[in-house]
């Protein structure tokens, strides 16, 4: 898998990888994708915010980017 990701991939990074993967984000409340602050948080530290499992977002995310 050639755009594996794990917790400390940035979420701009995450986002400019492929735009698909922003309904992950939403999903879990994180509304603020286009702010400069939330582009430049880790995986990890987003769902630390919003009090989801990182392990499964990170999960989620690489079966979305293994399908396209």
């Amino acid at each position: 898998m050639a755009n594996e990701i794990t917790k400390d991939a940035l979420i701009g990074d995450i986002l400019d990888m492929d735009e698909g993967t922003a309904k992950y984000f939403l999903e879990m409340g994180m509304h603020c994708l286009g702010c400069p602050a939330s582009r430049g948080e880790s995986l990890e530290e987003a769902c630390a915010v919003h009090g989801v499992d990182c392990g499964e977002m990170v999960e989620k995310i690489n079966a979305y980017l293994s399908e396209t």
